[in-house]
């Protein structure tokens, strides 16, 4: 699916994937520097960081191994329901091992502040955190500290690049914005 597939769908192209690109080609050389050879446990989080943790995973030259959690706080609907439940827990021990989390976005914070709460709770030598998109809330309202950001945006709804409005336009290789329609506002 790309921009041509959407129609009257998407409302804007926020983040192209060419800059999609570029940013991760930037960031993977970050955390090249800071993990300096060290082994790494990739921690992803379904299903929203599936493209951003496979493309950054191929541009690091970090011995890694990858891992993924499931977890939920959105509803079908456009906002948070405040409430994180773990659908797919771990399967490697991370007792003692440096992770880097690869989310998809930090909205209000909450889902990420609880993960790193659970996985600090596991005994691992560090927890870094590394996001695709930060919107302004988490900004003012964030426990946790994120440490690589690719891209800031507004408070808008977003999609594409693994962000999906009721499980669709996650295969998208841009980030977007819905026309107000598609999730029930007006045209």
């Amino acid at each position: 699916m790309d921009v041509n597939d959407m129609g009257r769908d998407l409302e804007k192209v926020l983040v192209s994937a060419k800059e999609i690109d570029a940013r991760l080609s930037e960031l993977a050389k970050e955390i090249d520097e800071y993990y300096d050879g060290e082994p790494i446990v990739l921690v992803g989080v379904l299903r929203g960081s599936v493209m951003a943790m496979a493309d950054l995973a191929r541009k690091l030259h970090t011995p890694l191994v990858m891992d993924w959690m499931a977890t939920s706080s959105y509803g079908s609907g456009t906002k948070s329901s405040g409430v994180v439940r773990i659908l797919k827990d771990l399967n490697e021990d991370i007792s003692g091992r440096r992770i880097l989390i690869v989310e998809d976005i930090v909205d209000s914070g909450l889902t990420l502040s609880w993960l790193v709460e659970n996985l600090q709770s596991r005994g691992p030598k560090e927890i870094k955190i590394m996001t695709m998109l930060r919107k302004p809330e988490a900004i003012r309202k964030m426990k946790v500290d994120v440490d690589w950001v690719a891209f800031d945006v507004g408070e808008e709804f977003v999609i594409g690049y693994g962000l999906d409005y009721a499980e669709e336009y996650r295969g998208l290789p841009f980030i977007g914005t819905l026309a107000s329609h598609v999730y029930g506002g007006e045209e």
